[in-house]
């Protein structure tokens, strides 16, 4: 017996995405931040077994939430529309394109104030002493992390286990970018999230790096460019998860990431990743385009999985 609601939900809420992106007011994703945010202004401790409760706690809540509404939903087309509806809101890749498209165009238009002050859409870099190149290599950079962050992975965990896998990835990832970064406050309230969001990637960073590479001929690129940089330079970035996405990104679009970084007030210098030069201004375009039929291609693998993996499933 085959799991066709699933995979129908599946490939439905990467269409409503495409169709509709994030909701302007009143996303889940945003809801769940407001209440994690106040939840951990609450129970905060410098402390790792703390700060371990606090992200079991919201992870196991929205798991058990995600697998009660399914159990509750038993008609196949209402467990399809359901699954559409969670795919929907927890996977992010038109949103991340168009914060693309509006960072080429302020570019391209030489507003280099505009594009500092619109680049805190996409992360938390500091734009202040960014100039054009330093703002087109912010944007890929966040375009590849993001494709896998915001499509690949919550569609490879929605393929395996349903919607409480969807809802439990995006409560990971959202936990890792509120608590899980390095800073006095979080460093050991956080390292739990962190380590968690680490474990959730693993495979959905690596299926996105893959696709790159096979997918590179449809923004000119080679297969062999972006898995010579994924397997020389995936593994000198500080994330074991953004490496060889970003890397394989690199390959593909012929470019050169990595360098200084400024974020969280600090200063990085990151590995470089790739050959060529460092992305231009045009290279945006071409990195959410890579973005675009990496998710695509994702979203009919997830679709199968679902389709044939849970299927069998008892």
């Amino acid at each position: 017996m085959y799991d066709w609601p699933s995979a129908l939900g599946l490939a439905s809420g990467l269409g409503l995405d495409a169709l509709l992106a994030d909701p302007r007011r009143g996303h889940p994703v945003a809801a769940f931040g407001t209440l994690a945010g106040a939840t951990e202004r609450v129970v905060h401790r410098d402390s790792r077994a703390v700060g371990a409760a606090y992200a079991l706690a919201l992870t196991s809540g929205a798991a058990l939430a995600g697998a009660r509404m399914s159990r509750r939903v038993r008609r196949p087309g209402g467990r399809a529309a359901l699954t559409a509806l969670a795919t929907w809101a927890v996977v992010g890749g038109t949103s991340l394109r168009r914060e693309a498209a509006a960072m080429h165009a302020l570019l391209e238009a030489e507003d280099l104030e505009g594009a500092r002050a619109r680049l805190s859409h996409l992360c938390g870099r500091d734009p202040s002493q960014l100039d054009v190149a330093g703002l087109a290599r912010a944007t890929v950079e966040s375009v590849a992390e993001n494709t896998s962050d915001a499509v690949v992975g919550p569609l490879v965990w929605g393929a395996v286990a349903g919607v409480p896998g969807l809802l439990a990835y995006r409560v990971v990832n959202t936990l890792d970018a509120m608590v899980g970064h390095r800073s006095p406050r979080y460093a050991r309230f956080g390292w739990a999230a962190a380590r968690l969001d680490d474990f959730a990637n693993l495979a959905p960073a690596r299926l996105t790096a893959g696709l790159a590479v096979l997918l590179a001929p449809l923004v000119g690129g080679r297969p062999s460019a972006a898995v010579r940089a994924w397997r020389r330079d995936g593994h000198k970035h500080p994330s074991p998860n953004a490496g060889p996405v970003e890397a394989a990104f690199a390959g593909a679009l012929g470019c050169t990431l990595g360098g200084r970084l400024a974020y969280s007030g600090r200063v990085e210098q990151r590995p470089l990743l790739g050959d060529g030069p460092t992305p231009t201004v045009d290279d945006i375009v071409r990195a959410a385009r890579l973005s675009a039929v990496v998710s695509v291609a994702a979203g009919g693998l997830a679709a199968a999985t679902a389709y044939v993996v849970r299927g069998r499933c008892p």
